[in-house]
């Protein structure tokens, strides 16, 4: 079973965060695009068509919950993983990300294996295998 070459959309408002994910991603073997906020995101999620999207929870004008949220209602793209990226850890914020659909959580700062890891997870998750 392998996850190489995965489409792998990452939003972030922060150019350090979306560079270190593309880097790291791409080390992986995986594709990657990255989109600055969630206006961005949107736009480039039905052209792109990403097999996991990871999306920031704090950014300009539409933050990751709503962001989420709008991916998950479209019914093209519900069962698109979504995991939130955050630098706060706390459980309200984990809840109200599977409140609008996400399927982990990821806090920020993170490493290379935690989020190939992540990746290898949904892989393992979308080919029935786990």
């Amino acid at each position: 079973m392998s996850t190489t070459g995965f489409k792998v959309l990452v939003i972030d408002d922060s150019n350090t965060i979306r560079r270190s994910a593309e880097i790291f991603l791409k080390q992986g073997g995986h594709d990657v695009l990255l989109a600055e906020d969630g206006f961005d995101a949107l736009a480039k999620v039905n052209d792109y068509q990403p097999n996991l999207i990871f999306c920031d929870i704090l950014m300009p004008r539409l933050d990751g919950y709503q962001t989420c949220a709008i991916i998950k209602r479209n019914a093209k793209f519900a069962s698109v993983p979504v995991v939130m990226l955050s630098s706060k850890d706390g459980v309200f914020d984990k809840a109200r990300g599977r409140m609008v659909g996400s399927q982990d959580y990821l806090t920020k700062p993170f490493t290379k294996d935690q989020l190939l890891q992540t990746v290898r997870q949904f892989g393992a998750a979308k080919e029935g295998v786990m």
